[in-house]
């Protein structure tokens, strides 16, 4: 793929692609550019009653088109977790792509979860929005009780749009025991630093999950303090990281920001700059390249 502005920068241990997400909120975010092809892979919803949550939590699963072909196969298989972005629903990646036509070529399980407006953090004011904890605590085990998967790092990754961007690298981040790979498409990585000023009607979601500027929840949830504060050995136990964002994309220079941090601190990742702008023709696109960097990654 050619870039735009600059050449794609490559960390000294990058080979690989990516792919995950958040915002809706201009008319480009919601509306999806053509309908979602036929679907080539099982595609299942499910609910988990979360006692975190305090409700049923919904979510969608496209299995590998060979899943249910034996009934007592023991074949089991790595998953990626795909998070949706603001103002969105788990059913997103369904409906507005054509990823279940994509998934065709790979043995894994796509699970998409619900995360509304949560920002996959758990609220300060909410008490039952505990997006973080239920997916790390609730929705993980229950995939890998579910379904036959193969339930260890090295076969469990997570990516998503914009705020699923975010999320899914602030998840790699803070919990690098569960993941070989984290990825982000047109992430709104510096979500934490998001004001009512600065960011307007995105700001009011903010607050009500993170609180005021400044909170220590807002701190401890920030990407870049986050990979500012690792240390030398807790960097090197990091899942790969992978990040993209279109050169036309409001969010275009956070994405670049945090690219230049991880060379600073020599994190393994690979960062991709592409035409484009935030969304779903893009994501579209870049979901379709980031199975095949799972794929790999998986088969390590």
């Amino acid at each position: 793929m050619s870039t735009k502005t600059r050449q794609m920068r490559l960390s000294a241990s990058a080979v690989i692609v990516f792919i995950v997400g958040l915002l809706q909120i201009s008319p480009a975010f919601g509306a999806p550019q053509q309908p979602a092809l036929a679907a080539s892979n099982p595609v299942e919803t499910h609910k988990l009653a979360s006692k975190l949550m305090g409700r049923d939590m919904p979510y969608r699963v496209i299995l590998p088109a060979d899943y249910a072909s034996d009934a007592a196969s023991s074949t089991r298989y790595p998953v990626l977790f795909l998070l949706h972005g603001l103002y969105g629903h788990y059913d997103n990646w369904t409906d507005k792509t054509a990823i279940e036509d994509y998934a065709a070529g790979f043995k894994f399980i796509i699970v998409t979860p619900e995360g509304a407006d949560g920002w996959y953090t758990d609220s300060i004011s909410v008490p039952n929005d505990k997006y973080e904890s239920y997916i790390i605590k609730e929705l993980i085990p229950e995939v890998d009780k579910k379904f036959r998967t193969i339930g260890d790092r090295g076969h469990r990754a997570i990516a998503g749009l914009s705020m699923g961007g975010y999320g899914s690298l602030k998840l790699g981040i803070k919990y690098p025991d569960l993941f070989v790979l984290a990825g982000s498409f047109s992430g709104a990585l510096g979500a934490t630093a998001y004001t009512e000023k600065s960011s307007g009607a995105i700001a009011k979601s903010i607050d009500l999950v993170y609180g005021p500027p400044e909170s220590e929840t807002r701190k401890a949830n920030d990407i870049f303090k986050l990979i500012r504060d690792l240390t030398p050995e807790k960097q090197k136990q990091l899942p790969f990281i992978y990040l993209d964002c279109g050169t036309e994309d409001f969010l275009f220079q956070s994405n670049r920001d945090l690219d230049s941090l991880l060379i600073e601190k020599k994190v393994s990742h690979e960062y991709r700059e592409l035409p484009g702008i935030h969304d779903w023709k893009y994501w579209d696109q870049q979901v379709k390249q980031f199975l095949q960097v799972a794929d790999r990654m998986f088969g390590r």
